[in-house]
């Protein structure tokens, strides 16, 4: 299976005309995943914590939005085969896997892959993000690589750029400001050129950094992507570019 990182956008993303189109079709040229396991911006929590391994509420992880995007809900099947198989592969003397059995899916999960698996017909298991330490990130998605061969697409879900600050509610996918342009210029390049250094070293390498994110929790799950998919990082590739309210919606495809 391929390894992917993709901006997941905010609830209203379903609403959107181009954007969910674009997810749908990309999944439709995957190969059909056994599972997902995905890493999301929105959880972070040390050690590695893996969310429930059966149907659970979703977790509506967000304000300020009309009442319709609190009565989603994405029925994916748990996945506790593929918990147990992330366990043996993460789980060593000093470094442990704990569990929140509870935890439905956030945003930053069940938004992208209700467009791009809307029957809710693949099981979907959910992971904590440990740190934000690129190295470590990247590490830890070498430890996942193994998935790949299993079947299991392996998910980044950030936002190639994410200062909502700088967020222009309405405009079109070619409006941006300066800086999301730049930084998305940068990455474009440094895809095309499959700099793997470039990307683990951003906030010095890369234009902007510091205002495309001011924290880093968005670009950070592109390392567990980059890391699960080292070994065919030349096949890297762009599969949906443009912007959305001004923000890069910049995915990758490794494999």
């Amino acid at each position: 299976m391929p390894a992917v990182y993709l901006g997941h956008g905010a609830p209203p993303l379903a609403d959107d005309d181009l954007w969910p189109g674009q997810l749908a079709g990309w999944s439709a040229d995957l190969p059909r995943p056994t599972s997902v396991l995905t890493v999301s911006a929105h959880w972070e929590d040390a050690p590695v914590t893996l969310g429930a391994t059966r149907t659970v509420p979703l977790v509506y992880d967000f304000g300020g939005f009309p009442p319709k995007y609190y009565q989603v809900t994405y029925p994916a099947p748990g996945a506790p085969e593929l918990a147990e198989r992330v366990r043996g592969l993460l789980a060593a003397p000093g470094r442990p896997v704990h569990d929140a059995p509870e935890r439905g899916l956030d945003h930053g999960a069940y938004v992208p892959l209700k467009e791009m698996y809307p029957d809710a017909d693949v099981p979907v298991l959910q992971m904590s993000m440990p740190s934000l330490d690129p190295q470590e990130l990247f590490a830890l998605g070498r430890r996942l690589a193994p998935l790949r061969d299993e079947g299991v697409l392996i998910v980044g879900s950030g936002f190639f750029t994410h200062n909502l600050r700088g967020l222009m509610w309405g405009a079109g996918p070619d409006e941006a400001p300066g800086w999301s342009r730049e930084f998305d210029a940068w990455g474009s390049e440094a895809l095309a050129a499959h700099d793997l250094d470039a990307f683990l070293d951003f906030q010095h390498a890369a234009p902007g950094a510091r205002v495309a994110h001011p924290r880093t929790e968005h670009f950070a799950p592109l390392f567990v992507t980059l890391g699960a998919g080292e070994a065919d990082f030349g096949t890297a590739r762009t599969t949906i570019d443009g912007f959305w309210g001004g923000l890069a919606k910049r995915s990758v495809q490794i494999g």
